[in-house]
């Protein structure tokens, strides 16, 4: 989005918010387009809105017209390097309630240094598409409940996978675990659509500080680096330092930081 002041011949007042066809909004001024509003259901059934106007004055009304037309909560999501769009939806009434940072992460085992990385005595790791259907949600459910009793499930990254209700474990060929004799003690998400995308590392809390972490890591980025890619990408929660650590580590570089706003 960029905004300015209206210019000399526009104003303020004469901007008309009009639904065009659903979740849709033109802003007029004098049958002229300066802004056009979209709302749509995310995968994860969150309902997030976007506004490209021209001027603060277009903005305003297609948000204030949006919001009182939408079901709340209401999401959006903006690149935190553009204050302007940032500052629109907070005049619109939304807050701050998550921050991202976006990292690109070396296939390459010569640059991560995993090269020698193995997992624990005693756990193997289960390629994708290898795993249990049965054990890994019963793992993908313990480590959701364990992280939503402590820091909250929102501390992960967030999610747009398609999901039917209920079910967190939409695509179990994506998944590659690491596993004990009887039970799996962490997993790893791999989705490959427009570039491959590290959707979420997670180990049981009993079992976290063995390098397990690091050992799924390393599976699916050699997995990756020997199919051709020379790189991925993933989200982190500011403030899952752990994470961070983790991928840093790794030679993963912060690209940019993104904040999710909800009114």
């Amino acid at each position: 989005m960029n905004t300015k002041p209206f210019p000399p011949g526009l104003g303020e007042n004469a901007v008309v918010v009009t639904r065009v066809a659903d979740r849709q909004w033109h802003a007029l001024d004098d049958d002229l387009v300066v802004g056009r509003g979209h709302a749509e259901h995310r995968p994860d059934g969150r309902l997030f809105v976007s506004i490209d106007a021209w001027h603060d004055a277009a903005f305003d009304r297609l948000a204030e017209a949006m919001s009182a037309q939408l079901p709340a909560p209401l999401y959006t999501v903006v690149d935190e390097a553009d204050v302007e769009l940032t500052a629109g939806w907070r005049r619109a009434g939304f807050t701050i309630r998550r921050r991202e940072w976006e990292y690109v992460v070396p296939t390459d085992p010569r640059v991560t240094g995993l090269e020698a990385v193995l997992p624990p005595p005693g756990v193997t790791i289960v390629p994708a598409g290898q795993a249990d259907e049965s054990l890994l949600r019963a793992v993908d459910r313990a480590i959701r409940d364990e992280v939503e009793a402590t820091v909250g499930w929102r501390s992960m990254p967030a999610e747009v996978i398609p999901r039917p209700e209920g079910d967190t474990v939409v695509d179990p060929s994506a998944y590659a675990v690491a596993a004990a004799p009887d039970r799996y003690l962490g997993l790893i998400r791999v989705v490959r659509v427009k570039r491959p995308r590290i959707g979420l590392v997670a180990v049981r809390a009993g079992e976290q500080r063995r390098g397990i972490a690091r050992a799924l890591l390393a599976h699916a980025l050699g997995t990756l680096h020997r199919s051709g890619s020379t790189a991925a990408w993933t989200e982190v929660h500011a403030s899952n330092r752990a994470a961070s650590a983790l991928f840093e580590g790794v030679g993963a570089r912060p690209l940019s930081s993104n904040l999710e706003l909800v009114r």
